[in-house]
């Protein structure tokens, strides 16, 4: 006689039982406003029959960056979530104060990424930060952060990752972002935080602050469904012909060129773009159109991130460069990534 299978024990969360082979939402409770309106972080926990890993993936941890709570609505709706094995927790919002007055920080004006691992007794935002590491991140062995540029700014998709790592690298590929930017752990961060709980996380840069990019949503919806393949959560995709030949460029470092003068900046460059060393690049003009200034690119490489707001003073970050190994690499990225593919 065949024995069935016994379903794995339920995932609990706040003191919510979600039995194997279910998915449900939890509210994790963080605070109180003045009227003391209950504020809760929603949680969705998709936990499958069988056994496999328990993958976080979060949005929202700087309130204004919207893109990345639209893209996990679109993959929780996915077919291949259907039949997912292990465990995964999807956190479209996580500074829930940020979010509602469209904010990048906590209303004391807190870096929430800058307050982890956090603290029980601490300010909001590490008692926030704290909840978030003890409640999600410490029960999972793999995690991805969606972020946008900052406000004012705009960034090319990219992953930041910390590549001294085989298994972090690995799962960078399986992503398939664009462009790899070397990135090392910062003091207060989730990423810090998650790596010395041993959770290997990557954190998906894209788009504008308080803007829906599609381009970079549908991105960052392969590239969350990639990394659950590549850890065997789900079942292996059809990839159409373009996809699968694209390649992942891994730079070998990145610098802002900041502002030479005060004034209004005008540039015909987009994300994406190549540049090449000593180049033109943007002209800084004054309040009668007269060019104080010209910013020259100082080696070649992509552009990566630059600034939407025109107006700059002296030393104001404006482009985000990317740097390859050599001009090959450049030359391959052209030919995958040009504007039109």
């Amino acid at each position: 006689m065949n024995k069935k299978k016994s379903l794995r024990p339920p995932f609990k969360l706040c003191g919510k039982e979600i039995a194997a082979g279910t998915r449900d939402f939890v509210e994790l409770e963080v605070a109180a406003l003045y009227d003391m309106t209950t504020i809760s972080i929603p949680i969705e926990v998709i936990h499958g029959k069988e056994e496999g890993p328990t993958l976080f993936i979060s949005a929202a941890i700087h309130g204004d960056e919207i893109n990345g709570v639209e893209i996990i609505k679109r993959l929780r709706r996915h077919s291949a979530l259907r039949s997912i094995k292990g465990t995964l927790i999807l956190v479209p919002i996580v500074n829930v104060f940020g979010y509602n007055a469209k904010s990048r920080y906590l209303p004391d004006r807190r870096d929430l990424n800058r307050s982890f691992p956090g603290s029980v007794k601490g300010s909001l935002a590490g008692r926030m930060a704290y909840l978030f590491m003890k409640e999600v991140v410490s029960r999972c062995q793999y995690g991805i952060d969606l972020h946008t540029a900052a406000i004012n700014r705009n960034n090319f998709p990219q992953l930041r990752a910390d590549m001294g790592d085989e298994a972090t690298e690995e799962l960078v590929s399986s992503f398939g972002a664009p462009v790899v930017v070397h990135s090392r752990l910062r003091d207060g961060s989730l990423r810090e935080a998650a790596r010395k709980e041993g959770v290997k996380i990557l954190l998906f840069e894209g788009g504008e602050a308080l803007r829906f990019d599609d381009k970079t949503i549908k991105m960052g919806v392969h590239g969350c469904l990639g990394v659950l393949e590549h850890v065997g959560m789900i079942r292996r995709r059809r990839k159409k012909a373009a996809e699968a030949n694209k390649r992942v460029f891994f730079a070998k470092g990145s610098s802002w060129i900041r502002a030479p003068k005060s004034g209004s900046y005008y540039s015909n460059k987009k994300l994406g773009e190549i540049i090449s060393k000593g180049e033109a690049i943007a002209e800084i003009t004054d309040p009668y159109g007269r060019v104080v200034d010209t910013v020259k690119a100082l080696q070649e490489g992509v552009i990566v991130g630059l600034s939407s707001l025109p107006l700059v003073n002296q030393g104001d970050a404006i482009f985000h460069i990317a740097y390859f190994e050599d001009k090959e690499d450049l030359e391959d990225f052209e030919d995958n990534y040009d504007e039109d593919a």
